[in-house]
């Protein structure tokens, strides 16, 4: 009987252990860029697709957007640069600072990859960043920010309780 109860424990385990599924990791990658010489910070933004989408369907109440396919439109783009300049905010020695966009390119089918940069910085001894991207849509949602200035390189991990962050220079 012993034996019995010992294998019917071992195939219990067994079978919780692999019947868990794989979580999906929600996770954005930013990286901004102090170029002293330029007077300017350049931004790269790598953001999922598909999260990106449907964080848009659900901001504007839409049934589906296309954004980094083919089939996306210049209203979705249009909503999708409104998204990011209401999502991420970037404040220069204690004022906010206008983003510009630049461009954006899909990445490994499924990331979108996003150049942007603030002009006029002739110094920088803080900057402020909110970032909120995917966060509202999922609370799951990280966002990962490294900021090089001065030949330093910093991190801060924005959460659905940590949108803020500041870094001295």
């Amino acid at each position: 009987m012993k034996k019995g109860t010992s294998y019917l424990f071992l195939l219990t385990v067994f079978l919780l252990l692999t019947s868990f599924t794989a979580h999906k990791f929600y996770l954005g990658i930013y990286q901004v860029n102090y170029a002293p010489e330029k007077k300017m910070l350049e931004i790269t933004s790598r953001i999922f697709i598909d999260d990106l989408n449907k964080a848009l369907e659900k901001k504007y109440k839409r049934k589906a957007f296309h954004i980094g396919t083919a089939e996306e439109t210049d209203q979705e783009v249009t909503l999708f640069k409104k998204y990011l300049a209401e999502n991420f905010i970037v404040k220069i020695n204690g004022q906010v600072k206008p983003i510009v966009f630049l461009s954006k390119e899909t990445a490994e089918d499924d990331v979108l990859v996003c150049y942007s940069k603030i002009v006029a910085v002739p110094k920088m001894n803080s900057i402020e960043i909110f970032n909120a991207v995917l966060i509202d849509w999922s609370s799951e949602q990280q966002n990962i920010t490294h900021v090089t200035a001065f030949g330093t390189k910093k991190t801060i991990l924005f959460t659905d309780s940590s949108r803020n962050g500041v870094l001295k220079f």
